[in-house]
């Protein structure tokens, strides 16, 4: 049975995905730094697999989608030095079985790419797929399967985080849903305007969106916060937190 590692490196996070066979059998989740070396993953990643009684040396495939050119070369080179293995990347040249009609296919990140590519496979239907990651992404697949584009803002976090800084008096907070819309301190505050502004924020954008196309939208989501802002959401239907790993699996059976 070929056991399959497939990486997605985040501007935030990267994760692992182990595959056995066709089953997601374990994932982890590291911080990205571009300044780590390959032979740190290696250390890390064997660790994981130690601490979920894996034996790393049985993966025998690997693939990989990058947003974060300084990292990709240490996490090919993590498999290519300490696995023997010459991973597939996710870029230029690569079947993905999906029409990308953005003016420059190559500058699609390769995460939404697996993310457009993992939802169309499941359901079949023009769909949006919103990620929540550093930045906060709405992909647009039409009827046909094709990648048709999409809306990128700032993150929950990266707002998050820009308060704080910005504004003399205000705390770094935690994201969670607020008691009430209506905050009465400043931490309260922050939570309601995080947690409701992202998502009407998400409601918005799928409206106009579904008001420019010929379809009906069917809206999912991915991604840390997703099932959280998903709560206060009337157009996401569905959560998916793996959906960029089903992604990469799909797009490394396409390209055996």
């Amino acid at each position: 049975m070929a056991n399959l590692l497939a990486v997605d490196v985040g501007n935030t996070n990267t994760v692992f995905g182990l595959y056995e066979g066709d089953e997601l059998v374990d994932h982890w989740r590291l911080a990205t730094e571009a300044n780590r070396t390959s032979d740190e993953y290696a250390v890390l990643v064997q660790q994981l697999f130690a601490l979920h009684g894996r034996d790393w040396h049985a993966v025998s495939h690997g693939i990989v989608a990058s947003v974060v050119p300084p990292a990709l070369h240490a996490v090919v080179r993590l498999f290519s030095r300490h696995l023997g293995i010459e991973p597939m990347v996710v870029g230029p040249g690569i079947k993905t079985g999906m029409p990308i009609l953005y003016e420059n296919p190559r500058e699609v990140g390769a995460d939404r790419i697996a993310n457009a590519v993992a939802a169309f496979d499941k359901h079949r239907r023009g769909l949006v797929c919103v990620d929540f990651g550093t930045a906060t992404t709405w992909d647009v697949v039409t009827p046909k399967g094709e990648y048709l584009g999409g809306v990128i803002a700032p993150g929950i976090l990266i707002s998050a985080e820009a308060l704080y800084r910005r504004a003399a008096k205000l705390p770094r907070v935690e994201i969670v849903k607020p008691e009430r819309a209506v905050g009465r301190t400043p931490v309260t505050s922050m939570q309601s305007g995080l947690y409701y502004g992202y998502a009407g924020m998400v409601d918005a954008v799928v409206d106009r969106i579904a008001a420019e196309v010929d379809f009906d939208p069917y809206c999912l989501a991915t991604g840390g916060l997703a099932r959280l802002i998903a709560g206060a959401s009337r157009a996401i239907r569905e959560v998916d937190p793996l959906l960029t790993l089903r992604g990469l699996k799909i797009l490394f059976e396409r390209n055996r």
